[in-house]
């Protein structure tokens, strides 16, 4: 099997388990259950993965991380915006 179809469905898996949360933040505007720094440390590792996916050319690596980072990046946004 090619990995980069391993790869492929971990990435979705992955990315998929942010949608619920950046849903609940933006219809509820309700953030303060959630923690800063995890956001930010989060959002600032997906960054460095999506440049470590974009050095090996890798697909798979390249859409979920900045799909991933989309999605956490907002609800990091909406934190900061509405503590």
């Amino acid at each position: 099997m090619n990995p980069e179809i391993i790869g492929g469905i971990a990435a979705i898996l992955t990315t998929a388990a942010y949608i619920p949360q950046f849903i609940k933040v933006f219809r509820e505007k309700n953030t303060k259950s959630l923690s800063l720094g995890m956001y930010i440390l989060i959002t600032t590792g997906l960054a460095v993965w999506l440049i470590y996916g974009l050095m090996i050319e890798s697909p798979s690596v390249i859409i979920a991380n900045a799909v991933t980072m989309m999605l956490a990046g907002g609800i990091l946004f909406m934190k900061i915006r509405h503590g």
